[in-house]
C-alpha cells in the first residue's frame, strides 16, 4: 500500500506542475507570417488567435482569395507553432512519456 500511496503523490505532484505549465504557456506567445510578412499572426499557448496584423499593400479589393490563403496559412501556421511549444513544455514535465489530452 505504501507504494501506491506513493504513485498517488507522484501523480497529484505532476498534475499540479502540469497545471502550472498550462498556465504559464498560457500567456506565452508565437508568431508567424505569410507573404513575406505582409500578414502576421500571433498565437498564444491556449492555441487562441491574439492577433492578426495585415500590410495595407496586402489588402487588394481585386484580388480577394489571395488576402485570405495568406491569412488561412498564417493562422495555421502559427496554430501549429503553438502545439508545438505547448509539446516541448509539456514533454519536458512528462520525459517524453505521450500522455493522451496533452
Amino acid at each position: 500500500m505504501k507504494n501506491m500511496s506513493s504513485m498517488m503523490k507522484q501523480a497529484q505532484k505532476m498534475q499540479k506542475k502540469m497545471l502550472e505549465a498550462q498556465k504559464d504557456l498560457a500567456t506565452r506567445t508565437v508568431e508567424a507570417s505569410s507573404g513575406g510578412g505582409m500578414v502576421k499572426v500571433v498565437a498564444n499557448g491556449a492555441q487562441k488567435i491574439e492577433s492578426i496584423a495585415l500590410e495595407k499593400e496586402v489588402v487588394d479589393p481585386e484580388d480577394v482569395d489571395m488576402l485570405q490563403d495568406l491569412v488561412l496559412s498564417a493562422v495555421n501556421d502559427a496554430l501549429k507553432k503553438s502545439q508545438d511549444m505547448v509539446s516541448a513544455e509539456m514533454g519536458k514535465l512528462t520525459g517524453g512519456m505521450n500522455i493522451p489530452g496533452l
